[in-house]
């Protein structure tokens, strides 16, 4: 795989049953850039091991006053270097490709994951930990994989080079071949506690930046109450906790980089003493000391894969176990189709068309209508209307969801997102176009500006004409800031039920659609999408009289059931739990509107709501 051919058709289905798997299963995949990298280390490394011959025999023929010896050792250097250049030059790419495309594809199974999932990702798993995980833990994880070809080319060096000396001089050797194991094992018991103290940085940095980011969110509050000033100690706190974490983290990590340096220099000590004493007694050569000298010198450059390997896998081992995580989130149905890229719109034998029911509330939406939902608890309301777009994640053990007879947790993903759609009640805008924004899947029979208009969307056009650096000022072309943020709260809205309406959907649930906007804007809005939602079954959860004035069909949902249905007018003389959520009477304007009967009265109630 070249970083040229990314992304990857299919990324694969990863082992997530833990972290150390899910590397595993990375590894395995980029095994044929992982040989590529492990064949140019082993040149790498073999000609650096192959210096300290080379240098030997010059100096041997520099004692023995032969020219030839001499010419010949002159002209393996320059083989060698030549080798040690192209070895490392390719290693290096070989490696960095490995990093890269193993990234890639963490990234492409978190795009899928999060594809599928859509937005009750970030109600299973903290948003935070989404981002840590597509950012700094696939970095991590690619940093492992990177690692291991270079790691196993300074391993299998080591293994021909302590061979080698075994061979060539038997004496000096034997002690190079038993002091290398222990030099490359040495570091392993205090691995566990560097990890630790490195898992426990972590932990706090990620605290730490919880907090910045709460502050910054409410510094408006904070600063109306007070407190910012309190918040901020809290941060300091928070920041010296991650200093000294950091701190002890790195005292352990230099204890095992001074035992890298510490062992392997006394392992030299005693190679030169003995080799010494064996030179003044004629029983090496001084070439051979100088070789074997000089090959226990080029030792430590192998040595120190060990440290970083063990590194690597320190870091990435617990953000491998954060991705798998996140990786082995399932919907309760894994539907069959699931597409990474963005659906278009399916046929008619995968969206299939009727009446939307749930059976574990009784909410029955006729085909075709405007049918509004009432429910005193907004955050069940949330979690119903998540229900009514076939989130298998709010379902639990309930029964799915049917539209015409057929279980949305029983049709593939594409087919339930087209088939129902689900505006939260706090919508996301993309950054980008506003072209780019209302450029989403659709049937084709509503356009942006039908849309637009029925949304009521006229000075939000105004406002990004005014904003657009084009000289013609077209609003189209005009750039949305990350998540809507130039914008206020009732044009973002809007913009976004524009959206929706855009996709014409087979149903469109929305969630207080209108909860931004003045009851003027609100009145025009409702008629627009009533308007152009002719035909299409729409449901609305809000408690807003203007809306449910204009919905054909009413349904009141109290304690996770429907409790009444009707009109508007109707519920509220007959209903005096829909009267209470709707008007927000207390208890005592409820027995006095009771005894209202005729609909003037109860308009007046209303208004004065």
């Amino acid at each position: 795989m070249q970083i040229r051919d990314l992304p990857y058709s299919d990324p694969g289905e990863p082992d997530v049953r833990s972290g150390p798997r899910f590397l595993y299963w990375l590894g395995r995949n980029q095994l044929a850039g992982q040989l590529k990298s492990l064949a140019w280390g082993l040149l790498h490394q073999c000609g650096i091991a192959g210096l300290p011959l080379t240098v030997g025999l010059a100096v041997q023929a520099a004692v023995d006053r032969s020219g030839s010896r001499l010419a010949v050792a002159g002209a393996l250097n320059v083989l060698l270097g030549v080798a040690i250049a192209l070895g490392d030059t390719m290693l290096h790419r070989t490696a960095v490709t490995n990093w890269i495309t193993a990234a890639a594809r963490v990234q492409q199974l978190l795009a899928r994951k999060t594809a599928e999932l859509g937005s009750a990702l970030t109600r299973r798993v903290a948003a935070g930990e989404v981002v840590a995980v597509s950012t700094g833990d696939v970095e991590k994880i690619g940093w492992f994989v990177e690692a291991l070809s270079r790691f196993a080319a300074a391993a299998a060096a080591l293994v021909i080079i302590c061979v080698g000396l075994v061979i060539y001089q038997p004496a000096l050797g034997v002690i190079v071949a038993i002091g290398v194991p222990v030099l490359a094992l040495a570091v392993l018991p205090l691995l566990p506690r560097a990890t630790k103290r490195a898992d426990i940085q972590r932990e706090k940095a990620g605290r730490a930046t919880e907090l910045a980011s709460d502050t910054v969110a409410g510094l408006r509050v904070l600063r109306g109450i007070g407190g910012e000033e309190l918040f901020l100690g809290r941060y300091r706190e928070a920041s010296q906790e991650v200093r000294r974490a950091a701190v002890r983290s790195a005292r352990m990590w230099s204890l095992i980089s001074a035992v890298q340096v510490l062992l392997p220099g006394l392992l030299l000590i005693t190679v030169v003493w003995y080799g010494a004493h064996l030179a003044l007694a004629g029983r090496i050569a001084v070439g051979e000391l100088v070789t074997v000298y000089s090959a226990v010198t080029l030792m430590l450059y192998p040595l120190q894969h060990f440290e970083e390997i063990a590194m690597a896998y320190s870091f990435s081992r617990p953000s491998a176990k954060r991705a798998a995580r996140v990786l082995a989130l399932r919907r309760v149905t894994d539907p069959a189709g699931t597409d990474t890229g963005v659906p278009s719109r399916p046929d008619s034998a995968k969206a299939p068309c009727g009446d939307l029911y749930d059976p574990a509330t009784g909410l029955l939406a006729p085909q075709g209508r405007l049918t509004a939902v009432v429910c005193g608890d907004p955050d069940a309301a949330g979690r119903l209307a998540a229900r009514l777009g076939g989130h298998a994640e709010e379902t639990g053990d309930l029964p799915s969801v049917l539209l015409g007879g057929v279980a949305l947790d029983g049709l593939a993903l594409d087919g339930a997102r087209s088939a129902v759609l689900v505006q939260d009640k706090d919508p996301v805008l993309l950054s980008g176009t506003l072209r780019e924004l209302l450029d989403v899947p659709s049937s084709g029979h509503i356009d942006a500006a039908d849309a637009l208009t029925a949304a009521q969307c006229g000075d939000v056009l105004e406002a990004l004409a005014q904003a657009s650096v084009d000289a013609d000022g077209d609003p189209m072309r005009t750039r949305i800031t990350e998540r809507g943020r130039s914008l206020s709260g009732g044009q973002r809205q809007r913009l976004a039920l524009a959206r929706s309406l855009v996709t014409d959907p087979e149903v469109l649930v929305l969630d207080e659609p209108t909860s931004a906007v003045d009851s003027h804007t609100e009145a025009r809005v409702a008629d627009g999408v009533k308007r152009l939602r002719t035909g299409r079954t729409t449901v609305v959860f809000t408690s807003s009289p203007l809306l449910l004035d204009l919905a054909e069909r009413v349904v009141f949902v109290h304690d996770g059931e429907v409790a009444s249905v009707g009109a508007h007018r109707e519920l509220l003389h007959s209903d005096a739990r829909y009267r209470a959520v709707v008007t927000r009477e207390n208890d005592d304007e409820v027995r006095q509107t009771t005894k209202l009967t005729s609909f003037e009265d109860l308009e007046k109630v209303e208004e004065s709501a």
